[in-house]
């Protein structure tokens, strides 16, 4: 397993992630087998929202755990908050009352990272800056940072507070790139190079910003996978499978390979309720792709190389 240090942060984290969205299907039983499982494979850092399973997952995670001081020390845990039913919320109350329920749902005392859970229109950066020193001063969370924002949106709110925005969360995937297409394509005439998203993967490596790529293996907005799937994509499986022959893994270690790969040190979130998945994204933890490896790869899932 590969660690890597969340800049400005004392966190030594390794660059898998486990996600627990989704351990709401699992028994308490399965859940604790995944948790123990992702901390024999080296995984020391675990991510949460408020909105998974509606505080569900942080429930389930704590009680399969039987989360105490001993084990909290072994974990690095992230959750997000803001997202409520049909609309966002980065209200001051809002946000101190969802790390109060994070906790307790968590049964432990402090948040190594929160992050604000998709950009609100409507928000106060003044007031969030107020509910990050109270939090930070209560010892309740100790560092913060961001889901899914641009630039502009992580300036604005940078501006009002003191605390380090440590860490931005994005969806990436060798199936979804737009985070590194317009940079390839540059200036040119075609739909790759638009630029979506203010060249959010520069910025983060400007500012010492850690990226977090969520849905890995995922194509759309949830669209499934593309690991396997022939019909979408048979040339992009035909190049991963043949690396992976090469490396002796499997493919889902290739999809993650080519992620950490990057030179941003990107950490990757796994969505799996499924042990094998886990360690087979492991495998991928610390696997360096050549260069042509890399760029094969990314052509193959459809993309223009100038």
């Amino acid at each position: 397993m590969k660690y890597i240090n969340i800049a400005n942060t004392d966190l030594q984290a390794s660059n898998i992630i486990m996600g627990n969205m989704r351990i709401p299907q699992l028994s308490i039983a399965g859940a604790e087998k995944l948790i123990r499982s992702s901390l024999d494979e080296g995984i020391n850092f675990f991510d949460h929202a408020d909105i998974y399973g509606k505080g569900k997952s942080e429930e389930i995670f704590s009680e399969a755990i039987q989360m105490n001081s001993s084990i909290r020390e072994k974990m690095i845990i992230q959750s997000k908050c803001g997202i409520r039913s049909g609309f966002f919320d980065f209200s001051k109350e809002h946000i101190l009352e969802s790390v109060d329920g994070i906790l307790k749902r968590l049964n432990t005392e402090y948040l190594d990272i929160l992050l604000l859970h998709r950009p609100d229109p409507l928000m106060e950066p003044a007031e969030v800056a107020e509910a990050f020193e109270e939090l930070h001063k209560s010892g309740k969370v100790r560092y913060f940072g961001v889901s899914n924002h641009n630039p502009a949106q992580i300036e604005l709110l940078q501006k009002y507070t003191p605390h380090k925005l440590v860490v931005n969360q994005l969806q990436f995937s060798i199936a979804h790139t737009p985070m590194i297409d317009a940079g390839i394509t540059l200036n040119m005439k075609i739909d790759q190079a638009i630029n979506r998203d203010m060249s959010v993967l520069e910025y983060c490596r400007l500012n010492d910003i850690t990226i977090q790529a969520w849905s890995p293996y995922q194509h759309g907005f949830f669209a499934g996978t593309f690991l396997g799937d022939l019909e979408h994509y048979p040339e992009l499986n035909e190049a991963i499978d043949g690396i992976a022959e090469k490396y002796g893994v499997t493919n889902t270690a290739i999809a993650t390979a080519w992620i950490t790969r990057h030179p941003a040190n990107i950490q990757v979130v796994l969505g799996t309720t499924k042990v094998e998945r886990m360690k087979d994204a492991c495998q991928g933890s610390d696997i360096k792709l050549t260069r042509e490896e890399w760029y094969q790869i990314y052509k193959a899932a459809g993309n223009i190389i100038p």
